[in-house]
């Protein structure tokens, strides 16, 4: 297994800040974004792994057990994970009651084989075969079976990379199932459709794309957990999303017209004069489809950035403001 050095990826040293973090991935991801990369192919790769890098150093107990894999983490292409670390790897057995041992992998999750092994949501959480139908919650899809019929198969669990653009618009994606065991090893292509409104931790079910059953049992389902990619402008809650509006001073202080990212496009702004950090100005139904109709707002979060003084003039027109108003 290849190693992946987050912090490579990020180009920021292993005890980077918080804050150091977030400007690197945000300097990155705005340069290797696919809507404005010449070369997009390349762009959605190297997006795809600024991405990865970011959800687990942003995070204090994935950055955490990242970090305690030790010396092993120099060792490049023959990186060995330490005992007892990660989940399975790439292959991941399914092997419930009655069941054969068939090992699975999937492709075109959007994760790297490294971080499914230590941090993807499939590691230990597959179903289990039995009249139950599958793994807990299952029955709120298709029903209960009866407990004297046949054995349904096990469900198949795995985490799935979705971009704001895909939950904005929906999209068709295609996936990779390949099953080694008993001669299985072909690979099987799934095309799933990611449905607009789709949120974070949400999960599609693809119908009878799990482990098959014995004794003429019913195959088990997949299930996707969707993870929205991070997006270098835009924070999500719910539906709602939440850009970073930077004023200088001056802009802060007379008032300004501002432009505004939104999915689609770019939109116009007011911004009154006498505005502070924090305030937060709404652009209504510019956010995210909501799964029962409607759509999220869209909310400008103002920054004020005090530019330094670099300067002789700038350090006298900064005195004159001060002298202006007072000590």
């Amino acid at each position: 297994m290849e190693f992946k050095d987050y912090y490579k990826t990020l180009g920021v040293p292993r005890d980077a800040s918080e804050e150091d973090l977030k400007k690197a991935f945000r300097k990155l991801a705005r340069q290797f974004h696919p809507d404005t990369a010449t070369d997009k192919k390349r762009a959605e790769e190297k997006f795809k792994e600024i991405n990865e890098a970011y959800e687990v150093l942003s995070d204090k107990d994935k950055r955490k057990r990242y970090d305690e894999l030790g010396p092993n983490w120099e060792h490049g292409a023959q990186f060995r994970p330490p005992p007892g670390a990660g989940g399975g790897g790439t292959w991941r057995r399914a092997g419930g009651p009655g069941g054969d041992g068939v090992e699975f992998e999937f492709g075109g999750t959007g994760f790297s084989d490294f971080f499914e092994h230590f941090f993807g949501g499939a590691q230990g959480r597959r179903g289990f075969g039995g009249a139950s139908g599958g793994f807990p919650g299952a029955g709120q899809w298709g029903g209960e079976q009866e407990a004297a019929g046949p054995e349904r198969g096990q469900d198949l669990e795995s985490d799935l990379l979705v971009t704001l653009e895909e939950a904005n618009n929906g999209s068709e994606r295609i996936l990779s199932l390949r099953r080694r065991g008993e001669g299985r090893g072909a690979v099987e292509t799934l095309k799933v459709r990611i449905p607009s409104g789709v949120s974070d931790g949400q999960r599609i079910r693809v119908a009878g794309k799990g482990e098959p059953a014995t004794a003429h049992g019913e195959p088990g389902d997949l299930y996707l957990n969707v993870r929205l990619q991070k997006h270098p402008d835009f924070r999500v809650e719910g539906a709602d999303l939440y850009y970073e509006l930077e004023l200088a001073p001056w802009e802060a202080a007379l008032g300004a017209k501002k432009t505004v990212p939104t999915l689609a496009q770019s939109v116009a702004v007011k911004v009154a004069a006498g505005a502070a950090t924090g305030q937060q100005l709404r652009l209504k139904a510019l956010g995210l489809p909501k799964r029962g109709g409607g759509r999220g707002d869209l909310y400008a979060v103002l920054t004020v950035r005090v530019p330094p003084a670099e300067t002789s003039s700038q350090k006298k027109l900064w005195e004159q403001l001060r002298a202006a108003h007072g000590e």
